[in-house]
């Protein structure tokens, strides 16, 4: 494959083939060979031969190789003449991260973080198949598909300001649980509550370097506080739905014409009546994460408060923000406002500032993009910018991105002890899932702040602050 190089930070796919529109890989000179190597560019190629594609078909410097889309893939869609793909959303639909400022200090909390991590394990059901102990009723199942996290909010779990700092204000517009399978339905209402496993976590951490002082300021963000990060997604549920939804576009592919390289890109219009089933289906999924979050938040509010009961302990809300979602939005395109599907596989949403959808504390500022790293180094608080608006659609990278399979990563592991390993570095780790700290040991990752520095380099991101952990509950 031929790569154009534009910049030290970008480097152009040009249009061969069936190629529709140009592919664009955003990352520095050292992430490149990864990038290639494992085939991601090659499904960058891909995506921009499907119907209706507009701009470029885009990649983050986190982008590796994932399900018909590249993971860290970002591409957009003419609502008139493009699709919609499950493959462009993922299996684990809305997976999204949520970072929680405190009042506590890491002198406060580093002596005791052998017991915060334990109070977070007894209040989180975590790993392989965890189950609620909530019993939904289908009932409230469908009103968490339709509502998100508002429901959790009213169900007692959570404080009405956290809606504020939620990407779509913890609720999809036009989810409909009609669209979703018995099957999908079954799989969703004992996981409620529940981490998951593989790369999900909840993260204690602490703010070590600030890079931008008004913003951070107006996060609560302050050098040596006390962060928490919840990363999952919407479980079971989600899994099914992406699922279901690959059979029927397959066949919808076929039946509307639609030559794919790859079947993994099967994808139907997106105002046939597939991709309308598909968008209703999809916004419930994301409205079941939406509400996950918010009980994982709760539990974790509990759990610390509880553990810090001699003081009054504050956390909040500082935002969060889905990876794996398709949304209709507005963007400028050949210099004319265009309704556009967005789809952001791996890729975290990063409007600049002065947009509507960016929360009024935020909008001078721009959207904080949250880029969690791995166990053992540290993770990033971004914002995104105008030049994301006109460059990426308002998108950036969602993390580190893996170097190593889960496969290469436990052959990697054997003999060891990544739990002492990362205590020698300071850092407490529990995890419930069998080999989980194998699959996700901090070598399987790339470095975080190379991809940091790649977005922030191109000019679609500018760095708030840094946080280093010093716990983790992993699935």
């Amino acid at each position: 494959m031929h790569l154009h190089r534009i910049d030290a930070y970008r480097w152009e796919i040009p249009r061969t083939g069936s190629m529709r529109v140009p592919g664009l890989i955003y990352a520095s000179e050292e992430l490149l060979p990864q990038i290639v190597g494992d085939k991601a560019a090659e499904q960058v190629q891909n995506v921009a031969t499907l119907p209706g594609i507009v701009g470029r078909s885009l990649a983050m410097p986190d982008i590796h190789w994932g399900y018909g889309f590249p993971i860290g893939g970002v591409a957009a869609f003419d609502v008139d003449t493009g699709v919609i793909s499950p493959g462009g959303v993922g299996y684990d639909i809305n997976c999204g991260v949520r970072l929680m400022g405190t009042n506590l200090s890491r002198e406060e909390v580093e002596p005791r973080i052998r017991e915060v991590i334990t109070a977070l394990a007894a209040v989180i059901p975590s790993g392989v198949g965890s189950m609620s102990t909530m019993r939904l009723s289908k009932a409230d199942e469908r009103r968490v598909l339709v509502e998100g996290a508002q429901w959790a909010i009213e169900a007692g779990y959570g404080q009405p300001d956290d809606l504020d700092a939620i990407e779509e204000g913890g609720c999809m517009a036009g989810a409909d649980p009609g669209r979703l399978s018995p099957r999908a339905l079954d799989r969703g209402r004992p996981q409620l509550g529940t981490l998951g496993s593989g790369n999900h976590f909840v993260e204690v951490g602490y703010v070590d370097e600030i890079a931008d002082v008004d913003a951070a300021a107006s996060m609560g963000l302050t050098p040596g506080s006390v962060t928490l990060c919840i990363h999952s997604g919407s479980r079971g549920l989600g899994y099914q739905v992406c699922d279901d939804y690959i059979h029927i576009m397959l066949k919808a592919s076929a039946k509307y014409g639609i030559a794919l390289p790859d079947r993994q890109l099967c994808c139907a219009p997106v105002k046939s009546p597939e991709g309308q089933a598909y968008v209703g289906a999809m916004g419930a999924a994301v409205n079941y994460a939406f509400a996950n979050r918010q009980l994982l938040a709760h539990g974790s509010r509990t759990a610390i408060g509880t553990l810090f009961g001699e003081r009054r302990v504050e956390i909040w809300t500082v935002y969060e923000v889905a990876h794996n979602i398709a949304k209709m939005e507005e963007h400028v395109v050949d210099a004319v406002p265009t309704t556009v599907c967005v789809h952001r596989k791996g890729a975290t949403r990063a409007f600049g500032p002065h947009r509507a959808e960016v929360p009024a504390r935020y909008r001078d500022y721009g959207q904080p993009v949250l880029v969690p790293g791995d166990m053992g180094r540290y993770s990033y608080v971004l914002l995104g910018t105008q030049k994301a608006m006109t460059e990426t659609f308002g998108s950036a990278c969602h993390g580190a991105g893996r170097m190593l399979s889960r496969k290469k990563a436990v052959q990697r592991a054997r003999g060891r002890s990544i739990a002492q390993e990362l205590a020698r570095q300071g850092v407490y780790v529990i995890a419930t899932g069998r080999g989980t700290l194998e699959e996700e040991m901090p070598e399987a990752y790339k470095d975080v702040s190379t991809v940091v520095e790649a977005v922030t380099g191109a000019g679609i991101c500018t760095t708030v602050a840094r946080v280093k952990p010093l716990g983790c509950l992993k699935g």
